[in-house]
């Protein structure tokens, strides 16, 4: 059985006490920022000086820090049990005041567009304290074309909650509803199945009988619900689409790029390139993982069976710990006090328990620290995805530390880069360990593990995007049994007759959250192309590389995502990074190959 919350260990679950001491001081301060909300609204018809602007900007900052922080509670509570009623209440709450608040606040955008030209250029050499918010008012300006009315634009935003709702309806029926069978193990043992349980330890077993069984059970109840989440994905992409329209976009693609200050074709080169050319790389991995497992045809189910698995030991979480923060030195005591924060205290919650979020995220609130949520499985495999995790909260920890809040987060584009870096340079630290040509073996087969999951799985979600929105451009309709004949095909085309697809491989869109995370998914790849560039500067060039990567986390989103990554000496508008990561790729698969 499962484990409840309660159930779980305290000191294997996060402590979100250090974001509100209680229940009690959130709702206190969720009062209190509805207190502050005439703070700014007091400004309202005021923007037309520099003076106004800047105080109007930081109250609202202000506000958002606070909003962010109590929206952040909420969310991590729902996340570490979505089937408590006041988890599930709390979040509507706070989710409702957001909308109200973003209502409200939404005639900042409108009055800074109605500007007239060149009044943003003079406010900015006028008053110096404007300079931090620069990008974040020449990035909105560069919306005046796509930009409505203030009434409208004040409607949109009070309808936040609802626009929200596809992948609340996604989440709450995943982690509160679906109930899968139990099943035997070569053993005989009865094993529970759940969403986190599948996809981080059962899916890696290399007990057969195990993991096709798991298998059948999670692709039974995912049939069930296959019509419920393909209504909720339809609806999510119909809200993008009829948005996109609205403010006159070429397409429903051009938005959600537009968001990522990223062109067309760096999002082409990412989807194009690496479903192009990684494939035939994949396919002889497929292949090879057959021969050696033994196996007449390889499944999906198949794909992340480990290929040598007496040499996978059981790793706790105590010595992943050790050895991410041994191979993580090189980064400098600034970079590894915060990992050793995060595992020493409660920054990280690893046990699976009923209604938990399934895979693995890191929340950073402004002015708090990062929160890290995983299901830990005694695997390598969970000490690559806890190491990509520490990533992400390097980068934001320190990004909060040099940057105001205005100029916090990045753009999706280079979000990935950071957290995949630090997978990089877990496998370099352990291969440079030893001279055992079976642990180097071992270690290529867990940086093949990082390459397919953003390589392959996120990829194949972009290219599966990318059909969906051409059909909703094209007014097509997106039912459950066109969404698993196009994830059929993309698969298919992918992997070739390396791999044989059955109905459980069609129904993989049901898996993923990112879909309702506009173009989120294509991101992971571009993100790995950085990183395996900037590891490959880290080992030739030593400490000058790590300061400059270091600058870079540190720049935060003060600067687009093309910058950041020439920032750090890799050039993203062109094709040969991408290029040189797949052929790393296919180094990979060429040392396995002699190697088995």
């Amino acid at each position: 059985m499962r484990l409840t919350r309660e159930q779980v260990p305290t000191e294997q679950t996060w402590n979100l006490d250090d974001l509100f001491a209680s229940q009690e001081e959130w709702e206190s301060k969720l009062r209190e920022l509805q207190e502050l909300l005439p703070a700014v609204t007091r400004y309202k018809g005021e923007l037309n000086n520099a003076d106004k602007l800047l105080a109007c900007l930081e109250a609202e900052d202000a506000l958002a820090v606070q909003l962010i922080q109590l929206h952040t509670y909420a969310s991590l509570r729902l996340s570490e049990d979505g089937t408590n009623p006041a988890n599930q209440s709390r979040s509507a709450q706070v989710g409702d005041i957001a909308s109200q608040i973003q209502s409200s606040l939404s005639f900042i955008r409108s009055e800074i567009l109605d500007l007239p030209d060149g009044s943003l250029e003079r406010f900015l050499d006028e008053e110096p304290g404007l300079l931090p918010f620069r990008k974040k008012l020449l990035d909105l300006y560069a919306t005046k074309p796509y930009r409505l009315s203030a009434e409208t634009e004040s409607a949109l935003a009070a309808l936040g909650e609802v626009f929200s709702a596809p992948y609340l309806i996604y989440n709450r029926s995943k982690l509160s509803d679906m109930r899968f069978d139990s099943v035997a193990d070569s053993a005989g043992v009865m094993r529970p199945v759940s969403f986190a349980l599948f996809e981080s330890d059962y899916e890696m077993s290399s007990d057969y009988q195990l993991r096709h069984a798991a298998y059948e059970s999670f692709t039974k109840t995912l049939q069930a619900y296959q019509h419920t989440f393909a209504a909720a994905y339809a609806t999510e992409v119909k809200k993008q689409t009829v948005l996109s329209r609205l403010r006159g976009y070429e397409s429903v693609t051009h938005m959600l790029l537009d968001t990522q200050k990223v062109s067309m074709e760096m999002y082409h080169n990412i989807l194009d390139i690496i479903g192009t050319e990684l494939a035939p790389h994949m396919r002889r991995y497929a292949r090879l993982k057959a021969k050696v497992l033994g196996l007449e045809k390889l499944l999906v189910c198949d794909l992340k069976v480990p290929l040598d698995p007496e040499f996978s030991p059981k790793v706790t979480t105590q010595e992943a710990g050790k050895t991410i923060l041994a191979a993580l030195e090189i980064m400098g005591e600034e970079y590894t006090a915060i990992m050793k924060q995060a595992l020493d205290n409660r920054w990280i919650d690893y046990v699976d328990n009923v209604g938990k979020s399934t895979g693995a995220f890191c929340s950073s609130p402004y002015g708090a620290h990062s929160f890290i949520l995983i299901t830990w499985a005694d695997n390598m495999r969970s000490a690559f995805t806890l190491a990509h995790e520490l990533g992400h909260a390097g980068h934001f920890m320190l990004a909060g530390k040099y940057q105001r809040y205005a100029n916090y987060r990045p753009s999706l584009y280079f979000i990935e880069a950071p957290s995949t870096l630090n997978e990089l340079l877990l496998a370099q630290h352990i291969r440079e360990q030893s001279d055992d040509t079976r642990l180097k073996r071992w270690v290529n087969l867990q940086l093949l593990n990082t390459y397919y999951h953003n390589f392959v799985t996120h990829l194949l979600e972009g290219q599966l995007q990318k059909k969906v929105y051409e059909a909703a451009e094209a007014d097509l309709p997106i039912t459950a049994k066109q969404l698993s004949e196009w994830k059929g095909r993309v698969l298919s085309d992918f992997w070739g007759d390396a791999v044989e697809l059955d109905e459980g491989a069609s129904l993989t869109w049901m898996r993923q959250p990112h879909y309702y995370m506009g173009l989120y998914p294509y991101t992971y790849a571009a993100g790995l192309t950085a990183s395996t560039a900037m590891a490959g500067q880290i080992r030739q060039e030593g400490e000058a590389a790590v300061q400059r990567w270091l600058e870079v986390l540190k720049a935060g989103g003060s600067l687009s995502p093309l910058e950041l990554m020439k920032m750090a000496g890799v050039d993203m508008s062109q094709p040969d990074p991408i290029r040189e990561a797949v052929r790393y790729v296919g180094q990979l698969v060429d040392e396995l190959e002699q190697a088995f």
